[in-house]
């Protein structure tokens, strides 16, 4: 068994930070709650009102996300939207995309089957 897995059983959060294109691409494996959205904060790339940071979400991993998380994505969106960039969520499963849908986080981010699409749009 992986340490990712391992931590995923725990209700932790695993988090992959890769470049693809330009384009940060952020892996969550786990759960996204007041106790692992530290994680989560730490690998969004920095504030920079230059930087015009473009950032996927891939959230096809994480099997619950309560408030903690919808704060963290709407900083980022913040953000990225400051430094003329732009957020992108992608792989939501249905629990989690009903939670984003709930407070209107998906008018904010636009929300992908799949990285390569949200990578594309």
């Amino acid at each position: 068994m992986t340490d990712e897995n391992r931590a995923v059983e725990r209700g932790e959060l695993s988090v992959t930070r890769t470049d693809v294109d330009g384009v940060t691409v952020l892996g969550l494996r786990g759960e996204i709650d007041y106790e692992t959205v530290g994680a989560l904060a730490r690998a969004m790339p920095p504030a920079d009102p230059t930087a015009g940071s473009r950032v996927v979400v891939d959230l096809s991993g994480v099997t619950f996300m309560d408030s903690s998380g919808i704060n963290a994505l709407i900083a980022a969106h913040q953000v990225t939207r400051a430094g003329q960039g732009w957020l992108r969520l992608a792989g939501l499963r249905d629990s989690v995309l009903r939670t984003v849908q709930l407070v209107g986080l998906d008018t904010l981010a636009s929300c992908h089957p799949s990285v390569q699409a949200a990578i594309a749009a």
